[in-house]
């Protein structure tokens, strides 16, 4: 009979956690070392006077193969934004400010409403449509394995104007992948837009932590210990940082590169990430741009030298939220290196008076989370590292893959497979 090896993951983020859920049930009970104080990694929820607040911006696409094969939707209460988008555009040709786009495949109501908007040409509209069912053909890992350019040639290539591609697409999926070059590997681009098209946008009832803490719930609590960081890694030893030492089987590195490379004493690469600033505001009663109907609709800006990138009224989405009453508003700025919290909710709080007007005045600005390293790069020339170093060393996150939730999970769910091939005991 083969013995069960012992298996460390040092690391509770999404990579993590599915792998240990995984390996549970193949019979195996990692142990999750993770160096802060909760489960999630990137993915994080405070509650703050009652509100939930997101640490930066974020969503779960419902599409996403490897959320739907492990997650309990049902059980995560998830809150769903509407399929589309509405742009503020005080330049535009019509005398309102605001064009919205809407996915008629998901809202057949708003196939009117798209065909009528400006922000594309009449051409542009019957391409997103022919991206949509060339984009159906492709599985998750083929989109990875095509040659790449960055997004904004892609799209030019494929014949969408300026016109789109600078109304919707550049504030659209500028704000998926944290720049505005659209410099983003088109392979990720293609991803993402099948995966937006295909299903929902949607947050938890509880927040987007309510997501790892899930997975967390499937595990033994004895197999998750927090506040446990790791020091250095040899030859399947993990010395901690309280001076304890860790003997396994299969040590797998659920964490970023450079961490991996640090407990490892490799060189570390340079590797460079997008960052965000997401600034959150509360209001005494329902927020609406003028002369529009945002409701439930992310709100986009085209102009990028504004403070005001993108723009949700997350209590309409998920009144949970928010107190009864009461408003959350959530603005995300990229590009800025250094923030100065209090003069940037100042800026954006006058840039969006001329958006809902003097009620703007009654707003409180609630906090601010500047996130330098919040997504890593990927361009079209992007490698992978490998998910197993050795007979006894396995990754899993972002530097083997892709940056997204779904790669997250996929490689964890890889590494766990490859533990439970070959579960006997390292000699």
């Amino acid at each position: 009979m083969q013995s069960r090896p012992s298996v460390v993951i040092v690391g509770a983020g999404m990579a993590g956690l599915t792998c240990a859920v995984y390996l549970r049930q193949a019979g195996i009970e990692a142990l999750l070392l993770e160096a802060s104080d909760r489960v999630g990694g990137r993915i994080r929820t405070d509650v703050i006077d009652g509100f939930r607040l997101d640490r930066g911006f974020q969503i779960l696409l419902t599409a996403y193969p490897e959320t739907r094969r492990l997650l309990d939707y049902n059980a995560l209460n998830l809150q769903c934004f509407r399929p589309g988008a509405l742009i503020h555009n005080p330049g535009g040709p019509s005398s309102d400010q605001w064009m919205s786009l809407i996915n008629p495949l998901r809202e057949p109501s708003g196939l009117l409403q798209t065909l009528a908007s400006d922000a594309a040409t009449f051409s542009d509209k019957v391409r997103i449509i022919e991206l949509i069912r060339k984009m159906g053909s492709f599985s998750t890992d083929e989109f990875f394995q095509q040659q790449a350019t960055d997004t904004e040639t892609f799209l030019e290539e494929f014949g969408f104007s300026d016109q789109i591609i600078n109304l919707f697409f550049r504030p659209f999926f500028g704000g998926i992948f944290l720049e505005d070059a659209l410099a983003t590997s088109s392979n990720f681009f293609q991803f993402c837009f099948k995966n937006f098209y295909s299903g929902d946008a949607a947050i938890p009832a509880a927040g987007m932590e309510a997501i790892p803490q899930q997975l967390a719930a499937r595990l033994n609590p004895a197999q998750i210990r927090l506040n446990t960081g790791v020091r250095h890694i040899q030859d399947s030893t993990l010395y901690l940082e309280n001076g304890e030492t860790l003997q396994a089987d299969r040590v797998v590195l659920a964490v970023d590169a450079a961490a991996a490379n640090r407990l490892l004493g490799a060189a570390t690469p340079e590797r460079s990430f997008n960052h965000t600033t997401n600034t959150y505001f509360t209001a005494p009663k329902p927020s609406k741009p003028h002369h529009s109907n945002p409701e439930k609709l992310l709100i986009l800006n085209p102009n990028r030298q504004s403070a005001v990138h993108h723009l949700a009224i997350l209590s309409d989405v998920a009144p949970s939220y928010a107190p009864d009453g009461q408003t959350l508003i959530s603005v995300s700025t990229q590009g800025v290196d250094v923030v100065n919290e209090k003069a940037l909710a100042e800026r954006i709080r006058k840039e969006l008076a001329g958006w809902f007007g003097p009620e703007v005045e009654q707003w409180h600005w609630l906090k601010t989370y500047h996130l330098p390293e919040a997504l890593p790069t990927y361009l079209p020339d992007a490698s992978h590292a490998p998910l197993k170093w050795s007979e006894r060393l396995f990754q899993c996150g972002d530097q083997t893959a892709y940056p997204s939730l779904n790669a997250a999970m996929q490689t964890g769910r890889k590494v766990a497979e490859l533990i439970g091939q070959h579960p006997e005991t390292a000699g």
